[in-house]
């Protein structure tokens, strides 16, 4: 401490015009060689920082355009990524509309191939029927036709002699083979 008062009372006791020379004094030499220094920084240096702020403000701008394109282009892709999607939308309600209808029309198909098979089935039962009672009605009168021909016979073969009894049976041959051509 002493030394640091030795150096001021030292200062009062120089003349101002003192001849150039080194000064040991630490606080009073950094103030003027950091002025020098910043002086000599900021002459020199102004360029070259500009020179980096400018560079640094060029690859900003140009990255926040490149952001910018991106982000236009982005938004294109959205509305047709929502357009394709809407299409699709309008697509797949189309087709299930279409579905029902096929559905509502193979229903319909459906329904009215059963009831022509149904009505078919009826008609095929009731040709069936028919002809069952036609085949009926065809035995009956056979059956009918035998009995009456057995009766007739032997009425005929009671009271007939042997040459009427040959012509009644020749007739009745040519009676049954004209039947048998009917049929």
């Amino acid at each position: 401490m002493k030394n640091v008062t030795d150096s001021f009372v030292s200062l009062g006791r120089w003349p101002s015009a003192v001849s150039f020379g080194l000064n040991t004094d630490i606080l009073a030499t950094n103030l003027i060689n950091l002025s020098v220094v910043l002086g000599v920084l900021i002459f020199f240096g102004k360029g070259v920082l500009k020179d980096l702020l400018d560079n640094r403000k060029q690859r900003i701008l140009n990255t926040i355009r490149n952001a910018e394109e991106l982000r236009g282009g982005a938004i294109e892709e959205l509305e047709k990524a929502q357009d394709r999607l809407r299409k699709v939308k309008m697509e797949v309600d189309q087709f299930r509309v279409n579905r029902y209808s096929q559905g509502e029309w193979e229903n319909s198909e459906w329904i009215t191939s059963t009831y022509k098979d149904l009505e078919q089935s009826e008609n095929s039962k009731n040709e069936s029927i028919r002809f069952e009672q036609q085949r009926a009605v065809n035995q009956v009168r056979q059956r009918v036709f035998q009995r009456a021909l057995r009766g007739a016979l032997e009425i005929l073969n009671s009271c007939l002699n042997k040459e009427l009894h040959l012509r009644t049976i020749s007739a009745n041959i040519v009676l049954f083979r004209s039947m048998k051509e009917i049929k």
